[in-house]
């Protein structure tokens, strides 16, 4: 897409902030990319460039927004099979296998989520940032089920804004080892990043990690595993991991934060996404997302029967 130019002329009798006025009238951007315009001379006042985030528009001034043009990408369009539970012209919510990657990282240059989803949707090239298009929130490599993918930046910053103010509802279903203090609880703990193993996080002192929150309950208790529904109320990198080996029944199968072998025959962790709930743009009502337990976490429950 080309540099194009947006004009507005400020018409309210109350001054007004132009990073707050901006978020408004461009709703498609967020405020941090909105204020990096600003920063970049981009946005112009009067035919003037804005010299700061917070300056005061004032009655009849005229705004000029340089849009860039979205920078070209180096990812190349994989034709790989997604599960594809919902599709729109804003979003795309698929059932991920565990073993995919969602977008590019160290040592995974090829066949991840992003690839497949590129091939499949072109448009969404470029959306919510180069390297990363389309990706609203992530699911551990090991991790199966929902994963939502928007496919413009409008509808990207709208989902992104539910993430953050924790609107979205989330369900996971994971089988620990042992059995929780507890049948249901909330387990409420900061987690940091592990200072001795950079690919680790752990619980840390508030002071020192970031606010995480999760709820679980117990599904079904067996003799030596436990099968929980765990309700994230926050999002950090490897929570809901993190919070139940924190309570000493770790997920089975999770050879970083549980047993280094095993318990049970599975070659992944057993975690999956089994429900999300959230509000697409321009719906009244809030749609809920359903993705079955895979084929190899059902044999295990049906074995533990």
């Amino acid at each position: 897409m080309s540099e194009r130019h947006v004009n507005f002329v400020y018409q309210d009798k109350e001054p007004q902030r132009l990073d707050k006025f901006l978020v408004e009238r461009l709703p498609e951007f967020s405020r941090s990319r909105l204020q990096q315009f600003i920063k970049d001379e981009l946005v112009l006042i009067n035919e003037k460039p804005a010299h700061k985030t917070g300056q005061t528009l004032e009655t009849g001034m005229r705004v000029l927004v340089k849009i860039p043009a979205t920078a070209p990408s180096d990812l190349q369009p994989e034709e790989i099979p997604l599960d594809i539970i919902f599709e729109n012209g804003d979003v795309i919510v698929v059932n991920k296998p565990a073993g995919m990657v969602v977008h590019p990282a160290a040592g995974h240059h090829a066949g991840t989520l992003v690839h497949a989803a590129l091939a499949h949707a072109p448009e969404m090239e470029g959306v919510g940032g180069v390297q990363r298009p389309g990706v609203v929130h992530r699911l551990d490599k090991d991790t199966s089920g929902l994963i939502l993918l928007a496919k413009n930046d409008r509808t990207h910053h709208f989902l992104q804004k539910q993430f953050r103010d924790r609107t979205v509802q989330k369900v996971y279903l994971a089988l620990v080892d042992g059995h929780p203090p507890t049948a249901s609880g909330r387990v409420e703990a900061a987690i940091g990043r592990d200072t001795t193993q950079r690919k680790r996080m752990r619980i840390t002192p508030d002071s020192k990690g970031r606010a995480a929150i999760s709820n679980y309950q117990t599904l079904q208790r067996y003799q030596d595993h436990t099968l929980l529904e765990v309700h994230p109320l926050t999002g950090r990198t490897h929570q809901i991991r993190v919070h139940l080996a924190f309570l000493e029944c770790p997920i089975v199968g999770d050879t970083v934060y549980g047993r280094h072998k095993p318990t049970l025959p599975l070659d992944r962790h057993f975690l999956h996404a089994q429900k999300l709930q959230i509000s697409l743009p321009d719906e009244a009502e809030p749609r809920t997302f359903e993705a079955p337990l895979p084929d190899e976490l059902k044999r295990i429950l049906e074995n533990l029967a």
